[in-house]
């Protein structure tokens, strides 16, 4: 009897993973929420410098910089989102919302298994470095030919780092 009380409450523990779902998917609607005030101030930005005639010599750097950002944020709320709807699968039940009227599984959010939520968060969590990346190279002056190729080499790199990345995890 001592044992069955016992496995019971280890069982019912799993319930506490609902705080990391909770909170995951708080701060994804943060992330969410700030990304888009970004891309609101980029816009009233490139409105006030179109109405006021202003030069701005890093202007375009200035609105893909803002954008690549935003971008950059909402990024990592979906890996936050992908974190709640895979905890949340794995430890408590499967999302029955997810599911369509004849009981197929939604693919974006179905995870059986913590390799798959593993590669999942990997591959956007990979999105979100090379995003960054961009935005850097955005705003990087080069100023002779060996920069240019050390920029060239740098690009290779991602794309082949990116082909590789998506040869992982196809077994799934």
């Amino acid at each position: 009897m001592l044992e069955k009380i016992f496995e019971n409450s280890l069982w019912s523990s799993r319930f506490v993973v609902l705080l990391a779902v909770f909170f995951g998917l708080m701060g994804a609607i943060v992330l969410f929420i700030v990304a888009s005030f970004d891309i609101y101030d980029t816009a009233k930005f490139v409105l006030n410098t179109y109405i006021s005639h202003e030069h701005i010599h890093s202007f375009h750097e200035d609105v893909v910089g803002g954008i690549i950002g935003a971008v950059d944020l909402y990024l990592i709320g979906v890996v936050m989102l992908l974190f709640s709807f895979g905890l949340y699968e794995l430890f408590i039940s499967d999302i029955d919302a997810a599911k369509d009227e004849e009981g197929k599984e939604n693919k974006i959010l179905a995870i059986h298994s913590l390799d798959q939520l593993k590669d999942k968060i990997s591959k956007v969590i990979v999105m979100v470095l090379v995003v960054g990346f961009f935005q850097k190279v955005g705003h990087t002056e080069y100023h002779g030919a060996l920069e240019m190729l050390y920029f060239a080499l740098s690009i290779t790199a991602v794309s082949v780092g990116l082909f590789f990345l998506s040869k992982v995890g196809k077994s799934h």
